[in-house]
């Protein structure tokens, strides 16, 4: 044998001998763990490796300290000018009335024109028929209806400030009425509904059929229950915002203690069932993202839209709570020309002809369905978004980091509106969760640590936030890199917490997203991107890898939404 063939022979043998004592090693390292958290530690070792080789990291040492408004900002002060909310039917007549709808029933809320194809333009097309007819008063006045689309939890907020008061309102369901009460609002019944709807939790059949198996029926209670044992995972939208999201969380409240839904057992019962609660959306499209990608096994939506989602089709929809049947109400004292329009409004969009063609848009399904609680009076209503607000969380700590885009693009205009929004909506961030802030143009900056979120952290968030200029490039990509990184070295010091990044950014980017979105999905961290001045397609497909929101803040109301974003989320 020649001394080449041996060489050769002694090398292939102590390859395999190597991978034979790797491959043991590799066992020995990871027994007993899962294949997840296998590929979750080989992903940070491939990110610390790629911040370290990639990224020419800068700190910050000696941060600028900035000052913190105790009092909280006003309604008066969150609130967009009410020519955000564009007409979508703007009337013409001598004697006008006005009326915020929520959108399910008139459209898109910032939008200035909604397609008839819409299945949300109904109340559009009611509306604009009625100011085809010619219609005058008693005196010989040509009458009309002017209509704007506004989120329900949107449009009492107008009110209650006294920043926009319309001559009536319809929303989706009678708790916002009862909070308008509550706030001291003289209101009017004009029609207990414009058109029927109601609320419901969506499943797909296999949860619905083992919730059948086991509890013998599917409804509010059996799902809840399910959800504390841990058996499916539920999902609902923000009560702050939400018509479904009030309503399920007031309903859940009263299943657990009908006599007193804020009861010690109430509240209980509560945070066993948020324990189990991995989404709690900023909107319905986040939540429509988390049932399709299967995170979801159930989630909260009014029949309407669940109508017309085809993608729906396999699930059942099970009605819960009160009914969402879109009263309208007048607000104030209308004059006596108004209450005349008003009355002729009324008949024309509950005649028999507009309510059939409500069905066409998907209105009038469960129509039999009769509520299996009470609606709750305002204060109670009031107290249960507060008692959401500090106990949805049930004690779990939240991690965040938020990166915001410096660079020539965004300077200017888009990046004052970042600064101003952030700070702004900074006071809904609870003083209990961490947080940590990015900058980032030609280089990335870690401006702040990771830390509590109290009165000096926030305002060494506030002066680094107010001291931003923007020059240099856009290495978006790099940034999310660090502070991923961040968030996996914070799990130390933190390791039951929900981690979470917030990208400010008008969505361009030195790079590709494909670079680091491996990171990203298979540390299973939301992303929640708000552009400004924005290529909103490019934020959307960051936020969508793990279903979080992207918020457009060049139509939205940003501080508002903002608002009702840290409200959902921290």
């Amino acid at each position: 044998m020649s001394k080449r063939k041996v060489i050769g022979g002694t090398a292939i043998l102590a390859v395999i001998v190597f991978a034979a004592i790797f491959g043991i090693m590799s066992l020995v390292d990871n027994a007993g763990k899962t294949t997840n958290q296998i590929t979750a530690e080989q992903t940070v070792e491939e990110l610390n490796r790629y911040v370290d080789k990639k990224v020419d990291v800068k700190k910050v040492e000696h941060p600028t300290k900035g000052t913190v408004d105790l009092e909280a900002s006003s309604l008066q002060d969150e609130l967009p000018e009410i020519g955000t909310y564009f007409y979508k039917v703007e009337g013409k007549g001598e004697v006008n009335i006005e009326i915020f709808s929520s959108p399910e029933k008139a459209g898109r809320e910032t939008m200035k024109e909604s397609s008839e194809t819409d299945y949300n333009t109904w109340l559009v097309k009611v509306v604009e028929d009625f100011n085809k007819q010619g219609y005058t008063t008693s005196d010989g006045k040509t009458v009309s209806v002017s209509l704007r689309s506004i989120s329900s939890g949107v449009m009492v907020d107008y009110i209650v400030s006294g920043k926009s008061v319309p001559d009536a309102i319809t929303p989706s369901n009678e708790c916002w009425i009862s909070m308008l009460k509550a706030h001291g609002v003289t209101l009017t019944q004009e029609t207990e509904s414009l058109v029927r709807n109601v609320a419901g939790i969506v499943l797909n059949k296999e949860t619905y059929n083992k919730i059948t198996e086991k509890y013998g029926s599917v409804n509010l209670e059996t799902i809840v229950e399910a959800t504390i044992n841990n058996e499916i995972a539920m999902g609902y939208t923000n009560p702050y915002a939400s018509s479904a999201g009030i309503n399920f969380l007031m309903s859940e409240l009263l299943t657990f203690d009908s006599s007193n839904p804020l009861s010690e057992e109430a509240i209980a019962n509560f945070q066993a069932f948020q324990a189990n609660v991995p989404v709690v959306s900023y909107n319905t499209v986040q939540m429509q993202g988390a049932i399709d990608s299967g995170v979801l096994d159930a989630m909260i939506l009014e029949y309407q839209g669940f109508a017309n989602k085809p993608a729906l089709r396999n699930y059942v929809f099970v009605p819960f709570g009160v009914r969402h049947d879109n009263p309208l109400y007048s607000i104030g004292d209308l004059s006596a020309d108004k209450k005349e329009v008003m009355k002729l409004f009324v008949d024309f969009a509950t005649s028999q002809e507009a309510q059939e063609s409500a069905k066409e848009y998907g209105f009038d399904g469960h129509s039999d369905y009769v509520p299996e609680v009470r609606n709750a009076d305002g204060n109670t209503l009031l107290d249960a978004q507060q008692l959401w607000k500090n106990k949805k969380d049930n004690g779990q700590e939240i991690v965040a980091v938020f990166i915001i885009d410096t660079s020539g693009s965004v300077d200017g205009a888009p990046l004052n509106a970042m600064k101003e929004s952030l700070i702004n909506a900074g006071q809904y961030i609870n003083s209990e969760n961490y947080v940590g802030l990015v900058t980032y143009n030609s280089d990335v900056t870690i401006n702040l640590p990771i830390a509590k979120f109290d009165l000096n952290h926030r305002a060494y968030f506030n002066g680094e936030i107010n001291g931003l200029s923007g020059a240099g490039g856009t290495r978006t990509f790099d940034a999310i890199a660090v502070g991923l990184q961040m968030l996996e070295q914070s799990k130390a010091d933190h390791p039951d917490a929900k981690f979470m990044l917030f990208v400010l950014s008008d969505g361009n980017s030195d790079g590709s997203l494909e670079k680091v979105s491996p990171f990203i999905e298979n540390l299973n961290v939301p992303i929640y991107t708000i552009g400004y001045n924005a290529n909103i397609d490019a934020l959307k497909k960051i936020s969508q890898i793990n279903e979080a929101a992207s918020i457009n803040a060049d139509t939205d109301d940003i501080i508002y939404s903002l608002k009702n974003l840290f409200n959902a989320q921290m």
